[in-house]
């Protein structure tokens, strides 16, 4: 596959996620919380099974451990992003959950000891500006829906780093399925203990159900790594960085949300440091002559 060709199914994932909340808010008009959540993994889960059935048949222990921690990360993600709609808007959410991208390297350091590159603490003080004017009121209050969709991006930051390691150690595409199965599995248990499950009553639910269930998903988390393999991971984070565009422009054709100035301001930050962070983060900032030289020389 051509870099161009990949970068254009990349884009075209990216649309996908950017249109899931205006999705969501779509499935909670008549669909508890949990319920939406295990409507949409499951039906993702169950595509992605029937098209890769012979490729699962190879899953073994481990594959199967990962697969359910993931699908755990996974269901804190999209419940904080649901929950979180009811109280915010989709631009709003949009701009929130693409802070995972600030949230990876210091997470990653935190966690592995990883170090943070000074591109990545510039972008990280640029999206924590912008995620002051998009949510602070006149009360310098913040809105519930837009802390649950700052903790998303916490969850997903954290998933996308179990992810790395998962993927050295297990095959990718099967873990990535069972992550979906898991998800939805969870959140099934707990649409029995605090809702009652049920399937879409009205065609907008359904709409919303198999627009993120076939699109948003199955196609999504199938069509990404398959993707990735013919570009650079600068390239593909900074098309992923699109998603939060998307998100708004959704929301304010469909919705009719519009952000405020201080709104809009604050969005441009957010989306200046994640670029800053995706694209400066690759370049090597040490000087040369610090760097140790080869013991032979």
């Amino acid at each position: 596959m051509k870099p161009l060709k990949a970068e254009l199914m990349l884009l075209v994932v990216t649309l996908f996620w950017g249109s899931s909340y205006i999705f969501m808010k779509m499935g909670l008009g008549t669909l508890g919380e949990f319920n939406l959540i295990a409507l949409r993994f499951g039906l993702a889960f169950i595509l992605a099974t029937v098209i890769f059935h012979k490729r699962l048949r190879k899953v073994d222990i481990k594959t199967l451990k990962y697969g359910a921690l993931l699908g755990f990360l996974l269901l804190g993600v999209f419940t904080c992003i649901t929950f979180g709609l009811k109280t915010t808007t989709t631009s709003n959410a949009g701009f929130l959950v693409a802070l995972t991208v600030i949230f990876v390297p210091i997470l990653d350091r935190v966690l592995f000891k990883k170090r943070v590159a000074p591109p990545q603490v510039f972008g990280s003080v640029l999206a924590i500006a912008g995620i002051g004017l998009l949510t602070l009121n006149a009360t310098l209050k913040i809105q519930p829906g837009d802390f649950l969709c700052i903790l998303s991006a916490v969850f997903y930051a954290i998933q996308i780093l179990f992810t790395s390691k998962a993927v050295k150690e297990c095959d990718s595409l099967n873990i990535g399925i069972l992550q979906l199965g898991f998800a939805g599995g969870f959140a099934l248990v707990l649409s029995a203990l605090f809702e009652t499950p049920a399937l879409p009553s009205t065609l907008p639910a359904w709409i919303a159900i198999l627009a993120l269930g076939i699109l948003c998903s199955a196609c999504g988390f199938i069509l990404q790594p398959i993707a990735q393999k013919y570009t650079s991971p600068t390239r593909t984070g900074l098309i992923f960085s699109l998603e939060p565009v998307f998100a708004a422009l959704f929301g304010y054709w469909f919705a009719a949300e519009k952000l405020s100035m201080q709104g809009y301001a604050g969005a441009a930050l957010v989306l200046l440091g994640i670029v800053a962070s995706e694209l400066l983060g690759k370049v090597n900032f040490i000087p040369q002559w610090t760097q140790k030289k080869p013991e032979h020389l």
